[in-house]
């Protein structure tokens, strides 16, 4: 490969490496019926250990969170100060090393107490590996894009993300469909997790040679010659920028992990709907995001002066059906039904994904764009990503409503649509 990237290699590098650092997240969340059978005690004649073991696992999942923060910090003003790559080679690397550790991670039954913590060590890699990716990558993509293309290339972030999704859930299907959860708990369940480092080394290679944005680069040029504020400065003096930007992740974060992370564990644990199943509505439904993402993308562009007033819309429609339909599935849950309510949750989410990343990276001028982004993101996924599973799973023992969990999702999504009505207009060195 040369040193000059063509622009689709570019955007491979940054949505290919953006998937995979989502792909080892949707697997833990997607196989936690399973892994909580593996690192923690379960008794099969007694429920309540089952739920114990559900609740365990996906605190463990948030626990890595806490590092998030740290590594949007670190990452993000690497990202800044270094440039975009050096900050999502080092995440990539990182990365590597966590999923590595979670593929060979030894079970319960084997090591006993030391089996979660090691697990604990994988998740707080992960943790920190993904607290700067969100941002730098996404400064790169927007930076990279064309002119008056800046929509449909942020909103390959996000059909990153979900393409994680549909790998991860199609390895879902087909390894449900094909083995027993006692197979799967035995060993095979580690095949997803292993499949992860497979790809790291390409996405690695790929990122190694890719250019800086121009952005970047100008943006060094001039601090060189003419030193400015520091990027914690920079960061203070636009706080409503990252207040409004938290708001919006949020809705994201529980579209992410509330509802297609928890699908599986939510349908199986409360719905009593066959995995199997579930997977497959899982995967549907992602597959349908992949076309509304990039969708709201191009509408992005297409009506570049009315972004906000599209992104309130599309999360007005998006409050307003959650809770309808999740009702009409708890009253009389079927897999025909999940189908349903996912693909009409995946038609008004997508296109609030798919609009959302630009709109937000637009808000931060370059010098700080990658830390700004970051911050805003690891504060909001920290709260209502990262222990999402964990509160929805103990909201339902609590209350024993299969309604209850969807009170979450609405308080998210209303902090976005808030987070929208009062966006400031965007800096003056926005690519757009």
């Amino acid at each position: 490969m040369s040193s000059q990237a063509s622009p689709m290699m570019r955007i491979a590098a940054a949505v290919g490496g953006n998937a995979f650092e989502w792909y080892d997240f949707s697997i833990y969340a997607y196989m936690t019926p399973i892994i909580s059978s593996v690192f923690f005690p379960v008794d099969p004649a007694n429920p309540a250990t089952q739920i114990n073991a559900v609740l365990a696992t996906t605190a463990v999942f948030g626990v890595g969170f806490f590092m998030r923060p740290v590594g949007g910090i670190v990452l993000g003003v690497i990202g800044d100060k270094y440039g975009r790559r050096a900050g999502m080679v080092l995440g990539m690397a990182l990365m590597a090393l966590a999923t590595l550790i979670m593929t060979f991670a030894p079970s319960y039954e084997q090591v006993g107490l030391f089996a979660p913590a090691i697990i604990v060590l994988s998740r707080l890699l992960q943790g920190f590996s993904l607290g700067g990716q969100f941002g730098t990558s996404t400064a790169f993509l927007i930076e990279m894009a064309p002119p008056r293309k800046s929509g449909i290339y942020g909103s390959w972030q996000m059909t990153g993300q979900v393409a994680s999704l549909v790998i991860g859930t199609a390895f879902g299907v087909v390894l449900t469909q094909i083995y027993t959860q006692a197979e799967l708990a035995a060993g095979l369940w580690r095949i997803p997790f292993a499949f992860g480092l497979v790809i790291v080394p390409v996405t690695w290679y790929i990122r190694r040679y890719l250019q800086e944005t121009q952005a970047f680069v100008t943006m060094q040029k001039a601090r060189a010659t003419t030193p400015g504020e520091s990027i914690g400065m920079g960061l203070v003096g636009h706080t409503r920028q990252l207040l409004v930007s938290i708001g919006m992740i949020a809705a994201s974060a529980v579209s992410f992990y509330a509802i297609y992370g928890y699908t599986v564990t939510y349908a199986k644990t409360v719905l009593h709907l066959p995995v199997n199943g579930s997977f497959m509505a899982e995967l549907a439904a992602a597959c349908l995001m992949l076309l509304t993402i990039p969708a709201g993308g191009l509408l992005c562009d297409r009506f570049a002066s009315a972004r906000k007033q599209m992104l309130v819309w599309f999360l007005a429609l998006y409050f307003i059906l959650m809770y309808p339909s999740f009702s009409w599935l708890a009253a009389d849950p079927t897999i025909t039904k999940l189908v349903i309510v996912e693909l009409a949750i995946s038609v008004v989410s997508g296109l609030f994904l798919g609009v959302y990343c630009t709109t937000m990276s637009e808000l931060f001028p370059a010098r700080i764009r990658s830390t700004g982004l970051s911050v805003a993101n690891n504060v909001s996924v920290l709260i209502f990503g990262g222990f999402a599973q964990f509160f929805l799973t103990w909201i339902f023992k609590i209350t024993g409503s299969p309604i209850a969990p969807v009170y979450y999702v609405m308080f998210g999504i209303a902090l976005g649509l808030i987070g929208a009505m009062f966006m400031p207009a965007k800096a003056d060195d926005a690519i757009g």
